[in-house]
């Protein structure tokens, strides 16, 4: 498989990695920011050729140009730029693709069975009602999203599966939240690369479900995997399908 990566920073420099070692060949580089051989500024031609899949992991304000103007070259994408939430033109223009594109907040193979955890957690102790879930989550001081797009991700299985929730509160509050409020909270501090915990509190005893990443490989790891089963597909997916297809093997 031939690959680009547009967006050379840490977490593309990890997918570059991850993929070299499971025999895929890098043809380009595109990152404005980025200078030396091999090298290239911006999406085109010149960029592309010969390429079979791109990684996309750059800032929210440029990510959705850069995916729909590969999706346009014919180039399928994994797309995990983090803080980006697609327009709903964007979202419509890539269910419609004639190529494939997975996007997701988090490719880790382990934080996707851990949502499915969460969500069987939050099934559990919604019909008992003695806890109250929250969300908490940590990452390094340069992380550019508060709170983190797999927190969200948390928050929103949490909501879909407890009756109890209605809504989302990020952040501090300034008074006491409404029981039917869910509560996100963050920390930013140091290097460390990535924790996430769901706890369940209540008067007789608190329960905790924590994934705590030790590095980005897993992350980069699974962006490959995605890279590898996009191959001949089209369309919009999710990091789900792709987990569906590794268990079902």
């Amino acid at each position: 498989m031939n690959y680009a990566i547009v967006g050379f920073g840490r977490m593309g420099q990890a997918v570059d990695e991850q993929a070299s070692r499971r025999g895929h060949r890098r043809k380009a580089v595109i990152d404005p920011d980025v200078q030396g051989p091999g090298f290239l500024s911006e999406i085109g031609a010149r960029a592309l050729r010969g390429v079979d899949v791109a990684f996309e992991f750059t800032l929210p304000a440029t990510a959705e140009e850069n995916v729909l103007a590969l999706l346009r070259a014919g180039v399928p994408v994994v797309g995990g730029t983090t803080g980006w939430r697609p327009s709903e033109a964007a979202d419509r223009e890539m269910r419609e693709a004639g190529v494939g594109v997975v996007l997701a907040p988090n490719f880790s193979v382990g934080m996707n069975l851990f949502y499915r955890l969460v969500r069987e957690a939050a099934r559990l102790y919604g019909a008992a009602g003695l806890h109250q879930p929250f969300v908490f989550e940590a990452h390094h001081r340069a992380k550019k999203d508060v709170p983190s797009g797999t927190a969200r991700r948390l928050a929103s299985i949490l909501v879909e599966t407890d009756p109890r929730l209605t809504g989302v509160h990020e952040g501090n509050p300034s008074e006491p939240l409404p029981d039917d409020m869910l509560h996100v909270s963050s920390v930013r501090a140091g290097g460390e690369p990535g924790s996430h915990t769901v706890g369940y509190d209540g008067e007789p005893d608190k329960i905790t479900l924590t994934h705590g990443a030790r590095s980005r490989a897993g992350f980069a790891l699974g962006a490959v995997l995605a890279a590898e089963w996009i191959t001949g597909r089209a369309g919009l997916h999710g990091f789900d399908e792709v987990l569906e297809a590794m268990l079902g093997a």
